[in-house]
């Protein structure tokens, strides 16, 4: 029987090896962050009034890491490894 990679995450980027990361989904993010519900967080999104790493972030379901900035409500918010759900 050969050995099958299929079971193991893809790992790309270069010739470096990635290792998965735990993630949250940005719209999650905020509601951890006190937006009350997940249409308000959807609204300020899609509104323009999320930055991501200093750039303005428009996709609710944009997956972040540890380490990830988020700005909005003239807040900084830095994402922690307690934080994150893992998803895949």
């Amino acid at each position: 029987m050969s050995e099958n990679d299929e079971s193991k995450p893809k790992q790309h980027e270069g010739d470096e090896q990635v290792e998965s990361e735990p993630t949250i989904r940005l719209d999650q993010f905020l509601k951890a962050c006190g937006v009350p519900t997940g249409g308000q967080a959807k609204l300020l999104i899609q509104g323009g009034e999320v930055q991501l790493n200093g750039v303005v972030e428009t996709r609710r379901k944009k997956k972040l890491v540890q380490g990830d900035e988020v700005i909005f409500d003239g807040e900084v918010f830095l994402v922690a490894k307690d934080e994150q759900d893992e998803e895949g």
